[in-house]
């Protein structure tokens, strides 16, 4: 057995744990990543990235089918699926190499290989100990199922969809969350007939519930069906297609199934609670600060318990990196992180809904309004619907802000800084929103709850 010693050893090369490795290298600290696939993580390799370069294809294609109507004379001749594959990969491939350049240039030991946590703390790797003065945990998470769903056939999770060679006539999608909702808007603008089967009221149910609402207006409108508040029964495979049962003894025939329930922390049999890391349903226990039950172990990302975001991720190793250092970085709360669904449209949000505000300061503390982009010019000339939804205590700071139109997650960074400098509407009101743009709305929103509305009732 080899001993090797580094201040920082970090297991799990995802956003977590590179970002972690990264700004410690910064800082002057020697740092081992050890990675069993890529560096990188799913968020570049199979989330991210890749189905984000999908969405933008899906969005050349309604473009390219709804060119009449800008009097650019187009015609959609349907999905060249191998090209966009490699459009895809090609995307991944470069932002694959700028990390690795970016990684060596830093000095950082990349080790290949899957690690195990050892009191120590230490990491091993085969027959080689990795020992650290700390030991970041960042080993992300892995697409759930549902009990008695096995995954395999036409049984497929989101890895399996992005690695499809054909485009399927007919899909049914369990969960209308984030990557359910994600991939319906992929497949819908690639011409196949989806239906989205969500246990919960709502399609994005955590989300404010003015946005599910406009969301599954928008979804019918383009022709995407949802079966909302019926849970899961069976899924019967065939050769040729499987056949999903709901309990109120619905039956849906498609040619797959994309399970999309959400994503597990990927903890198991990693030597965690061995080397006296607490888990908790599989997530490691950490305080406010990120650190673990284990002395100088900490943990980054999906395995965190929370949103489970890759900005998260990033920022979580950044903290922990110069935690570490001695910076007192500052803490992040959940709720102040940005969140952005790219489907189309797509719908972002900071902060708290209405209903957890009246819940959290009550009915008579709280006050929202919502701002229809039907009034913004730049979203008229993108030819989309939407609302803004701003949410304010009285008299006081703004706790949430909410979006819903395409294009507007690049609008909710200033919700953020809005929410998480508690400012008031009072103080954004004065400043500028550039003319003719989307950003237009939210600053309507704020002029409107300051009590001098512009273009608003």
């Amino acid at each position: 057995m080899s001993e090797h010693r580094f201040d920082l050893v970090v297991l799990g090369g995802g956003s977590g744990g590179y970002a972690a490795a990264l700004r410690a290298a910064e800082l002057g600290q020697s740092v081992a990543l050890i990675e069993k696939d890529k560096v990188g993580g799913t968020c570049l390799h199979r989330g991210c990235i890749p189905t984000k370069a999908l969405l933008h294809a899906a969005e050349v294609a309604e473009s390219a089918k709804d060119a009449a109507r800008y009097g650019v004379r187009a015609s959609f001749d349907g999905i060249d699926l191998p090209a966009v594959s490699a459009y895809r990969e090609g995307i991944v491939a470069k932002k694959f190499k700028g990390l690795e350049g970016l990684v060596k240039a830093r000095g950082i030991t990349v080790v290949a290989g899957a690690g195990r946590l050892e009191a120590g703390p230490a990491v091993r790797v085969g027959d080689d100990l990795y020992v650290g003065t700390d030991v970041v945990l960042a080993t992300g998470s892995y697409s759930r199922t549902l009990p008695g769903l096995e995954i395999g056939g036409r049984v497929i999770t989101s890895d399996q969809a992005l690695a499809l060679d054909e485009l399927p006539s007919r899909v049914v999608i369990l969960g209308g969350g984030v990557i359910g909702v994600e991939f319906a808007s992929v497949w819908r603008s690639c011409g196949v007939d989806v239906t989205i089967v969500e246990a919960l009221d709502h399609l994005v149910p955590n989300e404010d519930i003015a946005l599910s609402k406009a969301l599954e207006r928008a979804f019918r409108k383009r022709g995407i069906s949802t079966s909302l508040g019926v849970r899961f029964a069976s899924a019967v495979q065939t050769p040729d297609a499987v056949t999903v049962t709901l309990e109120n003894g619905t039956s849906l025939e498609a040619d797959y199934l994309l399970v999309a329930v959400g994503r597990g922390p990927a903890t198991a049999d990693l030597g965690y609670e061995e080397a006296g890391v607490a888990l908790d349903r599989g997530f490691v226990q950490t305080d406010e600060r990120l650190r673990t039950a284990a002395a100088h172990v900490w943990a980054v990302g999906d395995i965190v318990a929370g949103l489970q975001l890759a900005h998260r991720g990033f920022q979580q190793g950044i903290f922990v990196a110069e935690e570490i250092a001695g910076l007192s970085p500052v803490v992040v709360a959940d709720t102040d992180i940005p969140k952005v669904t790219y489907c189309s449209p797509e719908v972002a949000s900071v902060g708290l809904t209405e209903a957890q505000a009246v819940e959290r300061h009550g009915a008579d503390s709280v006050v929202a309004y919502e701002y229809n982009l039907a009034g913004n010019g730049r979203s008229e000339i993108l030819g989309t619907a939407g609302i803004v939804k701003v949410v304010r205590r009285v008299d006081g700071p703004v706790v949430g802000v909410h979006l819903v139109g395409d294009r507007v997650g690049e609008l909710i960074t200033e919700g953020q800084l809005a929410v998480a400098w508690e400012a008031h509407p009072e103080d954004i009101a004065p400043y500028i929103h550039a003319h003719p743009t989307q950003s237009e709305a939210l600053g309507e929103a704020f002029l409107a709850l300051a009590g001098k509305p512009l273009h608003a009732l």
